[in-house]
């Protein structure tokens, strides 16, 4: 599924909806501690976590280009939309330029690979945040972490095998004319967001900088268990969001539900969607 393009200067933006993920509410967590999260979780309601998994579709004069790659076929059925939605508007896996990652998860990486571990983007370069890649291919770094930490350094080493020397680190700052790579750090060490620009148009897709867009935002505190650096990533989530309402960009991310712009909101913030 799809939803309307958002129109960037002369690059179309699909949003590619891969699926949705949902996990029990003892997945929120707190870096203020056990009364910091029961607020949290109240704020919630007494449902399941649950919110979308993007993947999102560039094109432009400078070619074909996806943000991630959603899950493929490894996560079972709910997910793993987005290779579908992408055909739907005409778009086949031959005509991808470039695959822009934002770290290595398995919503966001585990789609480059087709079900025999092969490359499904046949002629696609792949980039990465090199803070993720370096740490990604660290031995010691893998073995300070619980077994069931350590996802990523299997996928990155599947995408080694898959993609050799099309597979390649790119370093923060700006690499292309209008995008830029952001360093946001917590959720894994090397996770990025992607930043174009057009005029005085910014739009900044901040991958996992946030999962509960309107919880997150007013309360940047709380964070899901699956940030390797809790406090970090509540610290960069603060940041962005900071950034992001006194430079007036506009925001997208891979769980965040269509694009906003990013408002104070007393010691919090608020996402206010865009008009149509």
């Amino acid at each position: 599924m799809t939803t309307p393009p958002f129109h960037l200067g002369a690059t179309r933006i699909d949003t590619l909806i891969d699926g949705i993920f949902e996990t029990g509410r003892e997945a929120l967590a707190h870096c203020d501690g056990e009364e910091a999260r029961a607020r949290a979780l109240e704020a919630w309601g007494d449902r399941p976590l649950s919110f979308d998994v993007n993947v999102f579709l560039l094109r432009g004069p400078s070619g074909t280009a996806l943000i991630d790659a959603g899950t493929g076929s490894h996560w079972g059925p709910h997910l793993g939309h987005a290779r579908q939605a992408m055909r739907d508007i005409g778009v086949a896996a031959g005509d991808v330029d470039q695959v822009l990652l934002t770290h290595v998860h398995g919503d966001h990486a585990l789609g480059l690979l087709d079900d025999s571990d092969a490359p499904f983007f046949p002629r696609a370069e792949i980039l990465l945040p090199a803070a993720e890649l370096a740490f990604l291919t660290n031995e010691t770094e893998r073995l300070a972490l619980p077994e069931k930490r350590r996802s990523g350094f299997t996928i990155t080493a599947r995408l080694i095998a898959a993609y050799g020397d099309r597979l390649r680190p790119l370093p923060f700052g700006e690499f292309a004319p209008g995008i830029e790579l952001l360093a946001l750090p917590g959720h894994t060490p090397g996770q990025g967001g992607y930043l174009l620009t057009q005029g005085e148009t910014k739009l900044l897709l901040w991958a996992d900088a946030l999962h509960l867009t309107h919880l997150q935002a007013r309360d940047p505190g709380a964070g899901l268990i699956f940030d390797l650096d809790p406090v970090m990533a509540a610290r960069t989530r603060r940041s962005v969001l900071a950034r992001a309402a006194s430079e007036g960009w506009i925001i997208g991310g891979s769980h965040v539900t269509g694009f906003g712009r990013v408002a104070q909101d007393g010691e919090g913030f608020r996402i206010v969607p865009l008009e149509g």
